[in-house]
């Protein structure tokens, strides 16, 4: 009966010809564009710069609406990112020729850039970037004082990165999404319970914090066995895309760091406390 469910588990996630057929291509595959990553980006960042200035209305809803409606919206993307952490990972495995292959895309003409279950994943990761942005509007429907410039860089930034991964084919797509899509449900499970109403102490948002971190740091050690394999066993496929993903994880790490100092340490507990980011 357990081989029966994985059997299926296995065929829904990774051998569904909708999955296992998925190619990206460039002007073609729904968000395969310049024009479209630039206008959500651009899109973004304007209705919220006019939304939080209070140059464009917001609508009030009662406490108990923004509750149900950020209830909905957190349980949504965590079973979103468990899908896409167990689906990538099963994909990851079926495809893999080798170990290598998950740190190191060949740059190879005989491997088509961007097919397959993972590239799928990594599509609907893309996707789910996008939906994500809703995450700024039930803070500006609270009232926006936990709106922070690391929350709004990095939902403009996250999209840009998801599509540059797609886009060039970038080697650490594998490892990358199954880690985001891990800390992800993590982080979504911990929003779900408090929009529930579940009161945490603070050592567990804390906790929450120092795991997107180690995410950063751990990406950074991932990338040593990406950049081992490109420059000493024949290079891998996507080096730009890595070097964009690079800069914007050093960045977001600082970030990071920096909301940890000034919300936890005991210098910046006072104003931690009126401050709260989804960050990673």
């Amino acid at each position: 009966m357990a081989s029966w469910w994985l059997y299926r588990l296995r065929w829904w996630l990774v051998d569904h010809p909708a999955i296992a057929g998925f190619e990206w291509r460039p002007n073609e595959t729904p968000g395969a564009s310049v024009p479209f990553v630039a206008g959500i980006v651009l899109s973004y960042l304007s209705l919220t710069l006019l939304l939080h200035r209070g140059l464009l209305p917001l609508p009030s809803p009662s406490a108990a609406a923004l509750r149900l409606a950020s209830s909905a919206h957190n349980l949504l993307l965590f079973l979103v990112s468990a899908a896409m952490a167990v689906g990538c990972a099963l994909s990851a495995l079926a495809q893999a020729p080798s170990p290598r292959w998950i740190f190191c895309f060949p740059p190879s003409s005989s491997t088509r850039a961007g097919a397959g279950p993972v590239f799928f994943w990594a599509h609907i990761f893309y996707f789910s970037k996008i939906y994500e942005l809703l995450d700024t509007l039930l803070i500006l429907l609270a009232g926006g004082r936990r709106l922070t410039f690391l929350h709004v860089y990095h939902h403009a930034g996250v999209i840009v990165m998801c599509y540059i991964w797609l886009a060039a084919a970038q080697s650490l797509v594998p490892v990358a999404l199954v880690t985001n899509a891990g800390v992800h449900v993590v982080m979504y499970a911990y929003y779900l319970s408090s929009s529930a109403g579940w009161r945490w102490r603070p050592r567990w948002k804390r906790a929450v914090t120092e795991l997107q971190i180690a995410q950063f740091v751990f990406s950074f050690a991932v990338s040593v066995v990406f950049l081992w394999y490109h420059f000493a066993g024949g290079g891998c496929s996507g080096m730009n895309g890595w070097l964009f993903n690079a800069v914007f994880n050093a960045s977001l790490l600082a970030l990071f760091l920096d909301f940890h100092n000034t919300s936890y340490t005991a210098g910046g507990k006072k104003g931690g406390k009126r401050k709260e980011d989804k960050g990673e």
